[in-house]
C-alpha cells in the first residue's frame, strides 16, 4: 500500500496586539474544514495554525497596557486565542508562537544560511512604515490624508498616519528573484488563487522588486540578528517562517520532509507577504516554494473590511452564544464564496440558521429518525425493491459526494457545500412525494415503507460524513442517533471519499431518540 498523500495546510499567525474577532475565525474555519475533509479521506493532513508575537506593534500595545511584551502575548494566547479554538471548534494539529524557542533558534538557523550564501547586506533605508502592517508602504498604499490627518501621508489599508524611518538595515536581494518568482507564476497557474489574486501579484513583480529591509535596530523586541545582536528580525520576515520552523526545519528533517510543502490559506491583505516576499526567502534557501497560496477576500460589516480599529469587529462569541458552532462554521463557509469579499448581515445569518439548518437539514433528520422509531420499532428496515424515485436519491448521493470532494480539491468550499445540500433538498423532497405515513397506514405497503425510510436514513449516513467537517457537533449527535458506530464505527473514521457509496447502513441497526439539531431561535436570540 502507498503511503498516505501528504496535506500540509496553515491559516496566517494572527498579531496579538488585539481580540479576536470573526474576520480571524473565518479564516480559522476554512483551514479547518479542509483539514478535516483531507484527515476524514485517509490523507496525511497537518493544521497548523498560532500567533505572531513580535514587531513594534505588539511592543507599543503591551507598553500602553502597562506589560512588558512577553506578559502581554502570554495573556492574549491564554485568554484570547486558544478559547477561540475551542469555540468555533477547531481541530488543528499544532499552535505555533513566534516566541516559541523552536521558532526562534530555527529563523537564526535561516537567516545565518542566507547571509552566509551573501543573500543578505547592509544598508541604509528610509521609508513612510506602516506600524499597523508592519510594512514599508509601496507608493500604491501611501494617500493623503483626510480629516484629522489632513496633511499627512496615511496607509491605504489603516487609514492612520505613517512614520518616516530612516536606520542602518540589513537587507535581502528580493531583487533578484523577480523572474524565477514571474516564472513560478507562469509555469504554476495554480501556485497563487484565487485568479483575481495571482492577476494582482504577477502585476505587482512585473513592476520590478526592491531588495527587502529585514531588520531592525530602533526597538529590541524580536529575533536577534545572529551576527549582530543590535538588530531584531524584520517582524513578517521572522513570521512568515513559522510555516517550517512548525513542522521540523532544523531540527527534524524527516518530519520537515514528510509535510513541507503547505497549502496556505491568507487574507487577500498579507497575500503579497505569501505569494512573493515567502517563495523569495525559500528559493535563496534552496527549498520548496509552497504548494499553494490561497487569498482570500474579506468580511464586509456595513460594506467595511472587519477592522477593531473601526469599531466594525464582531467577537466570535456573539455568534456563537446564541447560534452554536456549528451555524457559525455553517454560516460563513456556505454564505461566502471562498476566495471573494463577503458581506456579513445579523439578517441573513438568522434567516440561514433557520431556513437551511432547523428547516432544511435538522428538521430532515428529526423526522426520518421519527419514523423508523415509529413504524419499526426503532429498527432501520431492510429496503425491498428499488424504484426510480429510490434510485434518483442514490444518483444525488454519489454525485454530491464526488462533485464536494472535487471542489474541496480547488478549496470552493461554498461550491463543496452547495453540492452536499443536494442531497438535503431531494432527501426533503423524496419524503414529501413518498408520504411514508400514507404508506404506513397500509399493510400491503409495508415493504414499500421499509424502501422509502431505508433510503432516507442511507441518505442521513452519507450527509453525516459528508458534512461532517463543517459541522462537526451536529453530524456527531446524527451519527449517534442512525445507530451506525456499532457496525461502522465512528464518524471521524468514515472514508468520505467513499460516502456516496449506497448501502454502507446496515439493515437492523437500532436507532436512538434525537434532539432538535438546530432548534429554533426567537427574535430575543433564544431558543423558541
Amino acid at each position: 500500500m502507498s503511503d498516505p498523500a501528504s496535506f500540509y495546510i496553515t491559516t496566517p499567525i494572527f498579531y496579538v496586539n488585539d481580540v479576536p474577532h470573526i474576520g480571524h475565525a473565518y479564516t480559522e474555519v476554512a483551514a479547518d474544514v479542509l483539514a478535516r475533509w483531507h484527515r476524514q479521506a485517509g490523507d496525511d493532513t497537518w493544521l497548523l495554525t498560532g500567533t505572531d508575537e513580535h514587531g513594534q506593534k505588539i511592543l507599543r500595545t503591551a507598553t500602553a497596557n502597562g506589560a512588558t511584551p512577553q506578559e502581554w502575548a502570554d495573556r492574549l494566547v491564554e485568554n484570547e486565542w486558544l478559547p477561540l479554538l475551542k469555540t468555533i471548534d477547531i481541530a488543528n494539529n499544532d499552535f505555533i508562537r513566534t516566541t516559541d524557542e523552536r521558532h526562534e533558534t530555527n529563523v537564526q538557523l535561516f537567516l545565518q544560511r542566507l547571509y552566509d550564501d551573501g543573500f543578505i547586506y547592509a544598508g541604509e533605508y528610509e521609508a513612510l512604515y506602516c506600524v499597523g502592517c508592519e510594512e514599508f508602504k509601496p507608493a500604491s498604499e501611501i494617500v493623503d490624508g483626510t480629516g484629522e490627518y489632513e496633511g499627512q501621508k496615511v496607509c491605504a489599508i489603516h487609514s492612520k498616519p505613517l512614520e518616516l524611518l530612516q536606520e542602518k538595515n540589513y537587507f535581502f536581494r528580493m531583487s533578484d528573484f523577480a523572474e524565477r518568482l514571474l516564472d513560478l507564476y507562469e509555469s504554476r497557474p495554480d501556485f497563487v488563487q484565487p485568479e483575481a489574486a495571482r492577476n494582482e501579484v504577477i502585476s505587482f513583480v512585473r513592476q520590478g522588486l526592491a531588495d527587502l529591509s529585514i531588520s531592525r535596530s530602533s526597538f529590541d523586541w524580536g529575533v536577534k540578528v545572529p551576527w549582530d545582536d543590535t538588530h531584531v528580525v524584520y517582524v513578517w520576515f521572522d513570521a512568515l517562517l513559522n510555516y517550517i520552523t512548525a513542522v521540523g526545519y532544523g531540527q527534524d528533517e524527516d518530519e520537515f520532509a514528510r509535510r513541507w510543502p503547505a497549502t496556505h490559506v491568507v487574507g487577500k491583505d498579507i497575500l503579497r507577504f505569501h505569494a512573493v516576499i515567502w517563495p523569495a526567502m525559500l528559493m535563496a534557501a534552496g527549498l520548496e516554494v509552497p504548494q499553494k497560496v490561497f487569498g482570500h477576500g474579506w468580511l464586509l460589516v456595513g460594506g467595511e473590511k472587519m477592522s477593531k480599529s473601526k469599531l466594525t469587529g464582531i467577537a466570535p462569541t456573539q455568534i456563537t452564544d446564541t447560534f452554536g458552532s456549528d451555524a457559525f462554521r455553517y454560516y460563513f463557509m456556505r454564505a461566502i464564496s471562498f476566495g471573494q469579499d463577503g458581506s456579513f448581515s445579523w439578517e441573513d445569518l438568522a434567516a440561514r440558521y433557520h431556513a437551511e439548518l432547523a428547516n432544511g437539514f435538522g428538521n430532515l433528520a428529526s423526522r426520518v429518525i421519527a419514523m423508523v422509531a415509529r413504524y419499526f420499532d426503532g429498527i432501520v428496515p431492510a429496503a425491498g425493491d428499488y424504484e426510480e424515485a429510490d434510485l434518483v436519491v442514490q444518483r444525488v448521493v454519489a454525485d454530491a459526494a464526488a462533485n464536494a470532494d472535487a471542489a474541496i480539491g480547488s478549496l470552493a468550499i461554498h461550491d463543496a457545500l452547495a453540492a452536499v445540500w443536494t442531497v438535503v433538498d431531494e432527501l426533503n423532497g423524496y419524503i414529501t412525494t413518498q408520504e411514508p405515513w400514507v404508506l404506513a397506514k397500509d399493510d400491503a405497503q409495508r415493504a414499500r415503507l421499509g424502501t422509502v425510510l431505508y433510503t432516507a436514513a442511507e441518505g442521513l449516513r452519507a450527509l453525516a460524513v459528508l458534512l461532517s467537517p463543517v459541522i462537526p457537533a451536529s453530524t456527531t449527535k446524527l451519527w449517534t442517533a442512525l445507530g451506525a458506530e456499532p457496525a461502522l464505527g465512528g464518524l471521524s473514521e468514515q472514508p468520505i471519499r467513499d460516502a456516496g457509496r449506497w448501502g454502507q447502513l446496515p439493515a437492523g441497526t437500532a436507532v436512538t431518540g434525537l434532539e432538535a439539531l438546530f432548534p429554533r431561535i426567537d427574535a430575543t436570540g433564544t431558543p423558541a
